[in-house]
């Protein structure tokens, strides 16, 4: 294909460029080659070609590098696919918003947090607004580390996170609101020794049995955090684990010590009784909030899950 470059690529936008031209482009770059992407969209690898030509034609620039084992986007494709991915979204969005018009009582919001957050604040959040919308379905993706919740979130598929601050907006691509200063506490069983104590040191809780999760969780790292900033060692953990309700099913037996957000204990139903113990972390603080990507616009849904959570922190808030 020769390229023409005597016309300025942004005097090409009044070319008409077709939204099936676009997906095709976006999904040869999920896949990495043409034949894997006629597959996924269930269609041929020629009808592929001639979309990704089409495209080509119509922008006036070469959008993949042909490799032995499949295309990787060019420079000029690397953008194609940042302006795309927003394209289709707004245009979700803007579905979205016509469906809320339609029935107010309805819709879907994609939520994404790491698993101690989702299991007490946002679902605090959820058990609120779906009581006044029944009809509504809420996409809660929790995970252990907020990597894959950010990587949600840049590639649209999350609406928004509520999460910690910290290094969530290293790279300026998103924004944060600020809901409520979390508190962590240690936790014991109610017939551990060390909860009839008035004062504890942490010093004096190294050589205690712990129950925590790994140090690259978000929990993991806080205790990481905690004992290196008092200027400990990091404790000996008796048990490694993720789920928070077998972390509190071996607290429960009085043996083993955790740390947990103090928030989780405000929601916590149904939950082993267990005492916070009178020890101060020298990291005890994590601002939680709602981190959006920048100007990207959100859905009525979205936004009104947003006004709920910012009335459910409010007490939190003012938790000490």
């Amino acid at each position: 294909m020769q390229w023409d470059n005597t016309m300025q690529l942004s005097d090409r936008i009044g070319r008409p460029m077709k939204l099936h031209d676009l997906h095709v482009f976006i999904a040869v770059v999920q896949a990495g080659s043409m034949s894997k992407a006629a597959e996924l969209l269930n269609t041929t690898q020629p009808a592929i070609s001639r979309s990704i030509a089409e495209l080509e034609r119509t922008i006036g620039v070469r959008l993949f590098d042909r490799k032995p084992l499949g295309v990787e986007p060019t420079e000029y494709g690397r953008a194609l696919l940042d302006g795309g991915a927003a394209v289709f979204d707004d245009l979700r969005q803007t579905i979205k918003n016509i469906e809320f018009l339609a029935d107010p009582a309805a819709g879907e919001v994609r939520v994404g947090s790491p698993a101690p957050i989702a299991a007490s604040f946002v679902s605090a959040v959820v058990d609120r607004l779906s009581r006044q919308y029944p009809r509504m379905v809420f996409q809660i993706v929790a995970t252990d580390t907020e990597t894959p919740l950010r990587h949600g979130l840049s590639e649209r598929i999350i609406d928004f996170l509520i999460a910690r601050r910290a290094g969530a907006l290293s790279d300026g691509s998103f924004d944060f609101e600020a809901l409520y200063d979390d508190l962590f506490v240690v936790v014991a069983g109610a017939t551990n020794p060390w909860v009839r104590r008035r004062t504890v040191r942490l010093a004096e809780l190294v050589s205690a049995s712990w129950v925590l999760p790994p140090p690259e969780s978000v929990i993991g790292s806080v205790a990481v955090e905690t004992f290196r900033a008092g200027g400990l060692d990091y404790p000996r953990v008796t048990v490694v684990t993720v789920p928070r309700e077998v972390r509190m099913s071996l607290v429960a037996t009085g043996r083993f010590l955790t740390i947990l957000p103090k928030s989780a204990l405000r929601f916590s139903s149904g939950s082993p009784e267990v005492k916070v113990l009178p020890v101060k972390l020298p990291f005890s603080r994590g601002p939680i909030g709602i981190i959006t990507l920048k100007n990207r616009t959100l859905s009525p849904v979205a936004r009104l899950f947003i006004q709920h959570a910012r009335e459910v922190a409010r007490p939190l808030a003012k938790m000490k």
